[in-house]
């Protein structure tokens, strides 16, 4: 029998967060019958249309009202992480060969799971360093790798995995001119060819610093939900990373990382408000539906995370998102400056419209700054472009094709 699982990650934070918005909405109903509510500007209008709703109502009906639906709140949020915990995992789709390692990296060959891809033209993906990268191959019919193999490509998908000890000293420049800039070694040496490189989030990131220390020997990029203005739409976050960092620094040179929840709560603090609804919304979706498993399967794979390197978190936290060295043109790898304005292979910049992790804003400068850059935008969020019931639709054709059409 599988063991509850303990998640939601962090559990204490997230139930500290709902019981706050109740407590808080509750406590806020002596100062708005007063009227001295502070309010931003933002919900003017609504609280005015809200106000003009309560006056015809019993006050007390109404206080009762904000009362029991703080409660089934509460309640309806403790059912959907219940549920979630005792619910079976979800069998993923199987593994493919792993082709090369190094330390914790592997490089696993989508291109042995469809036939005829062994000998297509290569693709090398590069996840993230925060969440494991079967995201990109997460939920059967629902899968990047598998998308782009059917569609005549090789996808290499560059498994991070979990930091050694060796690994928590690496640096950016460490992961790019290593155990990347070696996985691209391999695949030149095995195709004979310069593959295409396809970054998601930070591995965006880490795709451009690649494809800028090596010149020439990158094809075409595609970038899906890329950072590179790290000052654009994260103004709060930012302020709040900014007193947080003596702590952080604390923490990062105590253990030499940055753990797994302190990254979960960081990312939580971008959308307070997430947890509360889809686990209230899980509790009323039916534990046999094909909707429960995808969200358990997803959800597994958010708590799943890795902590990060401290030399990594630093550059991260306080380097891109502290100073924007990227947007700045401040970002070097080993001395060289990652300038997007140098590279000319053609580009694809992917770009999610309601992503609340890279804002529009912070992604949409790439599009300018690459020479050869063309520019899709997508009606979801960071994850659902990826592993959405429309992800296929969406992203993973079009994209498949995208790169088809610069290789083949």
């Amino acid at each position: 029998m599988t063991a509850p699982r303990t998640g939601p990650r962090p559990l204490p934070l997230l139930i500290a967060t709902q019981i706050l918005t109740a407590l808080s909405s509750i406590g806020a109903l002596p100062l708005w019958r007063s009227g001295s509510l502070s309010l931003s500007p933002k919900l003017w209008d609504a609280a005015a249309r809200l106000v003009r709703d309560v006056e015809k109502t019993n006050p007390e009906d109404f206080v009762a009202a904000v009362h029991a639906e703080a409660i089934r709140r509460l309640d309806s949020f403790a059912d959907g992480v219940a549920r979630y915990q005792k619910a079976p995992a979800n069998a993923r789709p199987p593994e493919p060969p792993t082709i090369w390692h190094r330390r914790s990296a592997r490089l696993l060959d989508y291109g042995a799971v469809v036939e005829g891809a062994a000998n297509a033209p290569a693709v090398l993906c590069v996840p993230s360093l925060i969440n494991r990268g079967h995201i990109l191959d997460l939920i059967e019919g629902r899968s990047l790798m598998r998308t782009i193999a059917r569609r005549g490509l090789r996808p290499l998908l560059l498994d991070w995995g979990t930091p050694d000890e060796a690994e928590r000293t690496f640096t950016l420049s460490d992961y790019i001119d290593g155990h990347l800039g070696d996985a691209l070694d391999h695949v030149r040496a095995e195709t004979g060819r310069s593959p295409a490189l396809l970054g998601y989030c930070m591995g965006g990131n880490l795709a451009l610093g690649l494809a800028a220390r090596r010149p020439g020997e990158v094809g075409p990029l595609a970038l899906l939900a890329t950072p590179w203005d790290f000052h654009a739409g994260h103004g709060p976050a930012r302020a709040a990373l900014n007193a947080m960092r003596p702590s952080l620094e604390i923490m990062i040179a105590a253990q030499g990382m940055l753990p797994v929840d302190v990254l979960q709560a960081l990312f939580n603090g971008l959308n307070p408000n997430l947890a509360g609804s889809k686990f209230r919304d899980l509790a009323t979706v039916s534990a046999t539906s094909r909707k429960f498993a995808n969200f358990v399967a997803l959800e597994d794979w958010l708590n799943d995370g890795v902590p990060l390197a401290g030399p990594v978190a630093r550059e991260c936290l306080f380097d891109w998102y502290g100073k924007n060295t990227p947007g700045r043109g401040a970002w070097a790898i080993n001395g060289t400056v990652v300038d997007p304005t140098k590279l000319d292979q053609p580009a694809l910049v992917v770009v999610p419209t309601d992503d609340y992790i890279v804002p529009p804003d912070s992604a949409l400068p790439l599009v300018d700054a690459l020479p050869n850059a063309t520019l899709r935008t997508v009606k979801a969020g960071h994850i659902g472009m990826i592993a959405g019931g429309q992800s296929a639709t969406l992203l993973h054709r079009p994209l498949a094709d995208w790169i088809a059409g610069q290789l083949i």
